[in-house]
């Protein structure tokens, strides 16, 4: 049947239900959000209305919540004379709703109705549930910024593939995207660069013109809430101490004042690890009090992800206020000076009903307890973090950053990194073998990320993350054996089917063949790196 991710478990009869002017939804309570998004979207693809209907009647789609299923779990019954979808919760309905839609084949996933299209569903059973609760997709806008309707649209990619955590990298060296009402110059001046790097940080090439924009208030929580109807939850980065320039530009008094003149510096137009860094003062600390204030007005998820990444200490070193506050808190280095940095908002967080998440150099110099590490730079921090006892979302770049080139071809736009293959990802594991099964159950799940510093428009985003993001949405779903036992070519079948689903959708990925003509870009210098990449 040509699912994706693997449903843990199906029985198929023989036969088919067929679907007719007169098919209709009965919601049970709890599932009248998927009943909503059915009619919005299988109702738009096949041109019938989907009304109300009761159970004892035929042609009818039950969505119930069942008790004794695990929350996102899911069972779908398609029988003679009708379809039954059963989930734990109103997000296990929502995704039993999800692999009907792939049943139907890639024209239910259309914006209007093909002449003479019959739709029906093959007689099955089919029970299943995820692997990890967090299987994410972290999207950076702030390096190229992605307009409102393009985030909608991957939410629905996202939900598509049975991917539940949507993380919003929003402010960056390059760009500040959220709209902070206190702090108006953050996207008045910080939203926008002279101009852009194009490819690596080593290319000769700009791009001549402005490059920018924001989400309003309003836009947020529509995001959130279009996120909210299809069970994924949104968990917004605001970067600290480092990658800070575009809010240094927009209030310099919040870098290093004494060591550099930050009323000259602009919103940066070029990549890398930026050397301006916040300071760490207080009237710092309290600016963004005031914009997490805002932040968590906005996101309701439990987990506010502060960055804490790249931070370079070279300007701390050469501050005397800095110093000054290193002595005065009688720490020992400036690795522990970000340590406090960092927990003075896990602390900050914690109080408000929150949860602190950074990249996993908020190990270094201390972290507090109650804060998550997203390990990117490898396993290692992820299992450090997990043997101190705190909970883990693993995204190491060396396996699942989608920036990085598909194939070592000469054709590949700006090729960047490692060659991470659509197999390359299908045979990534999550959970570290070294791990035991009590620090394995701080693995909340793992996470692909895309950073767009050469991904200009979302076709490029498209191009990068697909097909590979199906073989990570499986990974995080399913329940795959061992890497190596994994039936690779059974999911290079049943892909060549999911093509005409994202084909259906509008999606520009990368042809199996290789890129297509428009989607190379000859010319524009990218950073490679030869070899395998380091699995630590």
């Amino acid at each position: 049947m040509d699912l994706i991710p693997l449903p843990h478990r199906t029985e198929r009869a023989e036969g088919f239900f067929e679907l007719g002017d007169g098919f209709g939804i009965e919601a049970g309570p709890g599932t009248e959000g998927t009943a909503r998004w059915l009619r919005a979207t299988l109702g738009v693809a096949t041109g019938f209305a989907l009304p109300p209907k009761k159970g004892d009647e035929y042609d009818v789609l039950h969505l119930s919540v069942r008790p004794g299923l695990e929350a996102e779990e899911y069972r779908l019954v398609v029988a003679p004379h009708g379809v039954h979808v059963q989930g734990g919760s109103p997000a296990g309905v929502f995704w039993g709703a999800q692999t009907m839609l792939q049943l139907l084949g890639p024209d239910a996933f259309r914006r209007a109705p093909l002449p003479g299209r019959t739709w029906r569903l093959p007689l099955t059973e089919i029970r299943d549930a995820p692997r990890f609760r967090w299987r994410g997709v972290m999207l950076d806008v702030a390096r190229h910024f992605m307009p409102k309707d393009g985030v909608l649209r991957y939410l629905d990619l996202l939900a598509a593939h049975k991917l539940n955590v949507f993380h919003f990298h929003l402010t960056d060296d390059q760009g500040w995207r959220v709209e902070i009402r206190k702090y108006p110059r953050l996207t008045e001046v910080g939203s926008w660069r002279a101009r852009t790097k194009f490819g690596h940080r080593a290319s000769p090439l700009w791009e001549e013109k402005p490059h920018g924009g924001h989400y309003t208030q309003d836009d947020i929580r529509e995001i959130v809430a279009y996120a909210a109807e299809r069970h994924i939850t949104v968990v917004p980065e605001i970067d600290v101490p480092g990658h800070s320039q575009a809010a240094i530009a927009a209030y310099p008094e919040l870098g290093n004042t004494d060591v550099v003149d930050t009323t000259a510096l602009s919103v940066w137009d070029t990549w890398g690890i930026n050397p301006n860094v916040l300071a760490p003062t207080d009237n710092a600390l309290r600016f963004y009090e005031g914009v997490f204030e805002e932040v968590l007005e906005l996101f309701p998820s439990e987990f506010i992800h502060v960055g804490g990444d790249e931070c370079p200490k070279d300007q701390w070193r050469q501050s005397p206020a800095a110093q000054e506050r290193i002595r005065e808190l009688g720490l020992k280095d400036e690795d522990e000076l970000q340590a406090w940095f960092i927990g003075h908002f896990d602390s900050w967080l914690t109080a408000r009903g929150r949860r602190l998440i950074g990249w996993d150099e908020i190990l270094e110099g201390g972290l507090a307890k109650g804060a998550a590490v997203s390990s990117w730079r490898g396993y290692a921090g992820g299992v450090a973090a997990a043997r101190a006892g705190h909970d883990v979302v693993m995204c190491p770049e060396q396996q699942v950053y989608l920036d990085h080139r598909q194939v070592a071809g000469a054709d590949e736009p700006v090729p960047i990194g490692f060659v991470r293959t659509l197999e390359d990802v299908y045979r990534f594991e999550p959970v570290p073998a070294e791990l035991t099964p009590d620090e394995a159950r701080h693995v909340l799940g793992t996470q692909a990320n895309l950073w767009t510093e050469v991904m200009e428009d979302r076709a490029r985003v498209d191009y990068q993350a697909f097909p590979r993001l199906a073989a990570f949405a499986e990974v995080a779903w399913s329940g795959l054996p061992a890497p190596a036992e994994r039936d690779f070519a059974g999911f290079e079948r049943r892909l060549a089917a999911h093509y005409g689903r994202l084909d259906a959708l509008g999606v520009a990925y990368r042809p199996p063949t290789g890129p297509r003509p428009w989607q190379r870009r000859p010319g524009v210098p990218g950073r490679p790196i030869d070899g395998p990449p380091p699995n630590r």
